[in-house]
């Protein structure tokens, strides 16, 4: 299987050492970014979902349409849409697109950010329900003929679509969720299963819960890492850019007067600071000190040193079963220049020495 690499469109310049300026949604900002991660050779680009943000599905839409090639992985939270109807805007974006469209399935570990939205289920019924979700998606986008569907949640009677995806493969299914309940929701549906910048320790055995969980299914999903890598021409400046990141990102909360991290609901934020507790440099080269300072609050730490040796350390990563890597950098749109021109045929140059067969394959 060859190595994916998968990148970051935000809705402005932003990130936790870069303050957000402008309008919430900046087109101009979308615009560059989809360029900058098409051209520098990305497979695709996340975009995020949150219940005070733009839309991403019309953002997602926006981006392709100032793109040709560029794959789409649009973050989704389950239970506001109907299933019916999120699978048929999926397969059609993915018709308008020619075949890009993705989907990130994000069920929400806070109960108090889904309260803005009106939702007031705990996490465990939010898997639940995501389950029951994904069941009818997977129906709308295969069936053929009108289907009925009936659970707890959801009850349909002669649903059918039109339109199914563009390619015969349909639409990846991307799932994150460390809980027992993701887990088992994962093992269903994931077409590929999502960490965050884990341990190898942690990720190994992150992959095999998964895998055990798939297994009952007859499935073997695919894994994805999300790290935020720091390079620079020698490991010396790289380290120095990670501490100067941290002060800038120290600065920035102090500025906009935010205290203390408060502890995060969500396990897979538990599990980064988990590794954070242990040090701030662990395994070869993973820095944990943007997650320390905000708790975790998604994807959060990073590779540091040069893109020779954080290619080795993402190698090591590839090794126990990781095939795509979320990166995006603290600096937007310089570091997804930079990971185009350095750091992703590094990686791929890299692979292809120790597996031939992923060098004739791309």
């Amino acid at each position: 299987m060859t190595i994916e690499f998968i990148g970051y469109v935000g809705n402005h310049n932003q990130s936790e050492s870069v303050a957000a300026t402008g309008a919430p949604l900046d087109l101009t900002h979308v615009r560059a970014a989809a360029a900058v991660h098409e051209n520098a050779g990305f497979d695709r680009v996340l975009f995020a979902f949150h219940s005070t943000s733009p839309e991403s599905i019309l953002v997602a839409q926006h981006a392709a349409s100032v793109t040709s090639r560029l794959g789409l992985m649009i973050a989704h939270r389950p239970g506001f849409n109907a299933p019916t109807i999120l699978a048929r805007q999926l397969a059609t974006l993915d018709h308008i697109s020619r075949g890009r469209v993705a989907v990130h399935v994000i069920t929400g570990g806070s109960d108090i950010e889904l309260q803005a939205d009106g939702d007031h289920t705990h996490k465990a019924e939010r898997y639940a329900r995501t389950a029951e979700y994904l069941d009818i998606v997977r129906k709308e986008w295969s069936e053929t003929a009108p289907f009925d569907y009936e659970g707890r949640f959801y009850s349909v009677r002669g649903a059918h679509s039109a339109i199914h995806p563009f390619r015969a493969e349909g639409i990846p299914i991307y799932f994150g969720g460390s809980s027992p309940e993701a887990i088992a929701v994962a093992g269903k549906h994931a077409d590929v299963y999502a960490l965050w910048g884990e341990t190898l320790e942690q990720v190994r055995e992150t992959v095999s819960r998964v895998r055990a969980a798939a297994a009952p299914f007859g499935r073997r999903p695919r894994f994805s890492l999300s790290l935020r890598p720091i390079v620079a021409e020698t490991e010396e400046a790289a380290w120095a850019r990670a501490d100067r990141i941290l002060e800038e990102a120290r600065a920035l909360r102090a500025a906009s007067g935010q205290g203390p991290a408060e502890p995060p609901p969500n396990e897979g934020s538990r599990r980064l600071l988990d590794a954070a507790a242990r040090g701030s440099r662990l395994d070869k080269r993973l820095w944990t000190g943007i997650a320390a300072l905000t708790g975790a609050r998604g994807n959060s730490t990073s590779l540091v040193g040069t893109p020779e040796q954080v290619a080795e350390a993402m190698l090591d990563y590839h090794r126990i079963g990781i095939d795509t890597f979320l990166i995006r950098g603290f600096d937007p749109l310089l570091d997804a220049y930079l990971y185009g021109r350095d750091l992703i045929p590094a990686v791929r140059e890299l692979a292809a020495r120790e597996r031939p067969d992923e060098a004739a394959a791309a």
